[in-house]
């Protein structure tokens, strides 16, 4: 029912208004002690399962407002879930009118989230790929983002992709995401293992869980888009080439630096600086305030850092109401 196509119009109807100062918000994050899960017996064996991976665990709010409605998203998350039979990120969404803030809904957004997220993609290769054909992509990740990232990019002409590479920590789990949506999309999914495809692919996106960067940057394109959904999944040594010889773009450098989690934000901190303070007068830009006129060069490195804006929720909430949910008085 979260058909990418309509989602991709729903973001760029989001992206819109907030140009235009008619959308905005705000997202808080809560970390509980990693030290508290793991004192707990029962888990404890779970442990080393995550030594290459982030755990995640957090507890998170995202509030927004638009023109007519306002909306609440509240995020658990914790890696650890899919052993206990559980999403890793479970998402609830309250909307609300804008006049009153009353409430109108409350809806499970876990699908809403991810098939958000996805947007990011569809988005970005509309602005700064559009018109290329027989482009190859990189997705580092098997989960349901990438799962609605994949089917995002089937939307794009049937010429668009020559080839979306998969890898992931499991290679059972790349392996079932492409068996699963393989009938769904033109272009061939190919499983890997390794990063040997990944200096030929166009465009590069880190939708996975890792603890560290999962790729050295001498493997990397150097003419590559590359955007970064998770955590700390791209190198210093990426960031340096690309501050030097390319453009770094986030989705809100505020929020993205507050957040410190993601590997643009963790550089400048662990330089004893913010990404918020440093980053614009180096160049670092948020996706909103670029103008039409701002293209890719062929010959340059973008890299783009999103942490999930809250006003993209709302929009995507107020889709599902109004085209699923919503009563009209006279119906």
């Amino acid at each position: 029912m979260l058909e990418a196509g309509a989602l991709h119009a729903v973001a760029r109807e989001a992206w819109a208004d907030i140009r235009e100062g008619r959308a905005y918000g705000l997202k808080s994050v809560l970390l509980p002690l990693e030290s508290e899960l793991w004192a707990r017996p029962e888990l404890d064996h779970y442990r080393k399962r995550f030594e290459g991976e982030r755990l995640g665990w957090k507890l998170s709010t995202l509030s927004s407002v638009g023109p007519d409605y306002a909306a609440v998203k509240i995020v658990g998350a914790n890696a650890l879930n899919r052993y206990l039979g559980r999403p890793r990120s479970m998402s609830t969404i309250a909307l609300f009118d804008k006049v009153t803030l009353a409430p109108i809904c409350l809806m499970d957004g876990t699908e809403i989230s991810a098939a958000r997220t996805a947007t990011y993609a569809t988005t970005m290769v509309d602005r700064f790929l559009s018109g290329r054909h027989g482009l190859s992509v990189f997705i580092f990740g098997a989960g349901p983002i990438a799962e609605r990232v994949i089917l995002g990019l089937g939307i794009f002409a049937h010429e668009a992709f020559s080839k979306v590479f998969i890898r992931s920590r499991s290679v059972d789990s790349a392996v079932r995401l492409a068996a699963k949506l393989t009938a769904r999309v033109a272009f061939p999914l190919v499983v890997v293992d390794d990063n040997d495809e990944l200096g030929g692919c166009d465009l590069v996106i880190t939708a996975s869980n890792a603890k560290k960067p999962v790729f050295d940057d001498a493997e990397a394109n150097p003419r590559a888009v590359t955007l970064h959904l998770g955590g700390d999944e791209t190198p210093a040594h990426y960031i340096q080439r690309v501050l030097k010889t390319g453009r770094l773009v986030c989705d809100d450098i505020t929020m993205v630096s507050r957040r410190n989690s993601q590997s643009l934000a963790l550089y400048f901190s662990k330089g004893q600086s913010t990404l918020e303070t440093l980053g614009p007068l180096l160049g670092v830009s948020n996706f909103s305030d670029l103008g039409d006129e701002v293209q890719k060069r062929e010959d340059e490195p973008l890299h783009i850092t999103c942490v999930g804006l809250p006003m993209l929720d709302l929009y995507v909430a107020k889709y599902v109401y109004e085209t699923f949910l919503k009563i009209e008085p006279n119906a």
